[in-house]
């Protein structure tokens, strides 16, 4: 299994890079790869979703991305210690009609040596919103580094 730095222990500016590489992955709405910055035996608490390694990862942000569309995502550091990370974030994606939402959340994330998450615990609130609320507009894929993070826009 190949390492995924950052690994812990996490600095501030490690454990900075470690969640926007995370957005990052995660705005490429690719499951597979986003599957892989888990270890095989991953297990998650997603809202009211358990999942439990990367074949059920995969299935999961398959069936995630099919029915919110046009996601975007913006993670920040909460907090750090050792091998944890405490993220918060918020996301913007429509459903098939065209409804548009921002997704509330927080996440406690826990890294093996190799830098994989092992464990993720995510709780997350929807609040639809109408189409001009949207605060997330860049193209489809990775932010633009001079785009606001959620302190900079008031999440």
């Amino acid at each position: 299994m190949a390492a995924k730095p950052p690994v812990p222990p996490f600095t501030r500016e490690s454990a900075i890079e470690k969640v926007r590489l995370a957005e990052d992955a995660w705005n490429t709405r690719d499951p597979e790869r986003v599957a892989l910055a888990y270890t095989v035996d991953s297990h998650w608490r997603n809202r009211a979703e358990f999942i439990d390694g990367r074949e059920e990862i995969v299935s999961f942000l398959t069936r995630k991305w099919a029915r919110e569309l046009d996601y975007r995502l913006v993670k920040e550091l909460w907090a750090f210690d050792g091998n944890r990370i405490a993220v918060r974030f918020a996301y913007e994606c429509h459903d098939d009609s065209g409804n548009w939402f921002r997704s509330y959340g927080n996440e406690n994330w826990e890294f093996d040596d190799e830098g994989l998450m092992r464990v993720r615990l995510a709780s997350i609130n929807d609040f639809p919103i109408r189409e001009e609320e949207r605060k997330y507009h860049w193209p489809l894929g990775r932010r633009p580094d001079d785009h606001p993070g959620l302190s900079d826009l008031g999440l």
